[in-house]
């Protein structure tokens, strides 16, 4: 997904009158914007990549579940299903996870190939560093939450 690509889908929910999802995607494109003059400066429009802009996405759907959780704790149904449909428009621009299975079975290489004889493997430094090369592994196919959870599983066998 690129910020043009972005921009258009705003343009034609103008249109189509969806003040919601016009609010997310402007509200997306400028959290995109702020990120890439962060990185780059002056040059974000000519340095800015669709790696960037799945990162805010990213982030930006970590931020909306986590105020739907809030929102339903402190009895707010309102503000929840607002979130809701805001977290949906976002999940859309995301691309698709692997299914566990895959996950599985790519997990299980990288503990394969971590030592078994580090004698702090049971360490939480140890999990960092396998969580770096899972995370490296699995290059943004999966959700660090699903990844986490999948190497527990597999280092508890």
């Amino acid at each position: 997904m690129t910020l043009a690509d972005l921009q258009k889908d705003m343009i034609s929910s103008m249109k189509t009158g969806d003040k919601v999802r016009v609010d997310t995607i402007r509200f997306l494109v400028s959290a995109v914007r702020n990120q890439a003059i962060a990185k780059y400066g002056n040059a974000w429009e000519t340095s800015i990549v669709d790696a960037d802009v799945s990162d805010v996405i990213k982030k930006q759907v970590k931020s909306h579940k986590e105020s739907v959780l809030s929102f339903e704790t402190a009895g707010r149904a309102e503000l929840a299903e607002k979130e809701k449909k805001e977290l949906d428009i976002l999940s859309a621009f995301l691309p698709k996870e692997i299914s566990d299975e895959d996950l599985k079975a790519m997990l299980t290489d990288v503990v394969a190939a971590s030592d078994p004889s580090n004698p702090s493997a049971g360490s939480g430094q140890a999990f960092g560093l396998l969580m770096k090369s899972a995370m490296a592994k699995v290059g943004g196919q999966a959700d660090g939450a699903r990844v986490s959870a999948m190497l527990k599983q597999l280092l508890s066998k």
